[in-house]
């Protein structure tokens, strides 16, 4: 591999606010935000909507993932009047 063009690989916590789970793995992405994992060390953090403790495949549940209202939008702009 060529030194200097490849974005650095490091590890990352990659979070699901919703179902309180995280994991630490190694990444290519960046993150302003930080946290503090389990051995003590500050690693960038990457918030995701779903992860494996949230979707319904894994979970045997479902889960609304419509926070924001956007299914309501969608009828007020293209449903029938």
């Amino acid at each position: 591999m060529k030194k200097g063009i490849h974005p650095e690989y490091r590890p990352v916590v990659f979070r699901d606010p919703g179902a309180d789970f995280a994991f630490l793995t190694r990444s290519t992405i960046s993150s302003s935000k930080t946290i503090v994992w389990k051995d003590g060390k500050i690693y960038p953090v990457v918030d995701v909507d779903v992860s494996s403790a949230s979707h319904p495949f894994y979970t045997g549940r479902n889960r609304v993932l419509d926070t924001a209202g956007r299914v309501e939008r969608f009828k007020q702009r293209y449903g029938r009047s």
